[in-house]
């Protein structure tokens, strides 16, 4: 592991804990690096569920290049942020498409109308990621002795001054 980034204690490397559920449940916003013919690709995915400990996935809406990069090369790696805390996960995984047409697309695909409602209807693809690594990354405040709470009140005012 890197400066920054800390294995939650007890917890596999390999499992989505707790705390990296949450980060993404309240900011599914992640961004998922594959490998593309031309290098690598990082796409911002906005429908990330995590549907058991070893399952991320998400709905695939418009995305042919993600798709077309993971049916090459399924190894991908996903970070999300909790842009108030300053901290966030980052997940390593083997990602399977689960087109329109599969049996598994309409059984999974309630996960996704359950939080999103009919943003579901445009979902053409399911991609499921099989966690492999998850590491928990922070920011060099935290190294020096800042607090969560410290870090929310400042990132509060921030973001406040940004959208009055």
């Amino acid at each position: 592991m890197g400066p920054g980034e800390r294995k939650a204690s007890g917890v596999s490397a390999a499992i989505i804990d707790d705390d990296a559920q949450r980060i993404i449940r309240e900011f599914p916003l992640g961004i998922i690096a594959s490998g593309g013919p031309d290098g690598p690709a990082a796409s911002p995915k906005g429908t990330f569920l995590v549907l058991d400990p070893k399952t991320l996935a998400y709905g695939d809406i418009r995305s042919p290049g993600s798709r077309a990069n993971l049916s090459e090369d399924a190894r991908c790696e996903t970070v999300f942020v909790d842009p108030f805390r300053r901290k966030g996960v980052r997940i390593r995984g083997e990602a399977s498409i689960v087109n329109k047409c599969d049996t598994s697309f309409a059984n999974n695909l309630q996960n996704w109308r359950d939080v999103w409602g009919d943003l579901a209807d445009r979902i053409g693809a399911l991609v499921l990621i099989s966690v492999t690594r998850v590491s928990h990354i922070t920011t060099p405040p935290y190294d020096t002795g800042a607090t969560e709470d410290e870090m929310i009140a400042l990132y509060k005012t921030k973001y406040a001054e940004l959208y009055p």
